[in-house]
């Protein structure tokens, strides 16, 4: 059953609906607007209002509009965007947490940089002691197979299975120094984030110390 209706003729149309009586107010395509104890299915996602025996609004439903393809992926984007923000938040306030639990003071981080560096650098120079070694070794084998070539005769196979593997071994222990190298280099870019952030963090826990004494001064009237 439906109406159209001008407002006027509102107060009386709703006196004719049994108490407790649900109406609906909806506008067509045309901009008419329709009152009625039921609403055509094809505006229940149009913008429509449910009404009570005193033609009060209960209730205010929006239009509902179907989302495009691209805007369930944009929708979906940002809120994994929005999750990714908040695991980084907390993964950064768990780290504050063992920064300031760990360190009092930046010559506490100064102290803990300097004992990584000493330890990377001990196992670095340990490093080049072997390389050298290496290639000491590395250069009498081909000292030795140097003579062979020279009285024309074929080095013996044990002997270049030897070079062999000391060359091998002087890489493997190259590519180590070089590991040790690029550690160190990371250790001190690591320090270094950890001394800004360490600033930042006792820089707002002095402003939040001084926010409070600031209160307990006001709440004093000094």
């Amino acid at each position: 059953m439906n109406y159209k209706l001008t407002p006027l003729f509102l107060i009386l149309l709703v006196c004719a609906f049994p108490v407790q009586a649900k109406m609906f107010k909806w506008v067509d395509e045309e901009g008419n607007t329709h009152f009625g104890d039921k609403i055509p299915e094809r505006y229940l996602n149009k913008e429509h209002k449910e009404l009570n025996e005193q033609g009060a609004v209960m209730k205010a439903h929006e239009e509902v509009v179907a989302e495009t393809e691209e805007q369930r992926q944009e929708k979906k984007r940002l809120k994994a965007a929005k999750a990714e923000e908040e695991k980084r938040a907390k993964e950064q306030a768990k780290q504050d947490r063992v920064l300031l639990d760990t360190y009092t003071t930046e010559r506490d981080l100064d102290a803990a940089l300097k004992a990584r560096l000493d330890a990377v650098g001990s196992q670095l120079q340990l490093s080049k002691s072997i390389i050298e070694d290496a290639k000491r070794k590395l250069a009498i084998i081909e000292k030795n197979m140097a003579t062979y070539a020279t009285k024309g005769k074929e080095v013996p196979k044990d002997i270049s299975d030897k070079a062999k593997r000391q060359e091998n071994q002087l890489r493997t222990y190259e590519d180590l120094a070089a590991s040790h190298e690029k550690r160190k280099q990371e250790i001190t870019e690591q320090f270094a984030g950890y001394v800004k952030r360490f600033r930042e963090l006792k820089a707002e826990q002095q402003r939040v110390k001084d926010k409070r004494e600031e209160r307990r001064q006001e709440a004093l009237g000094l």
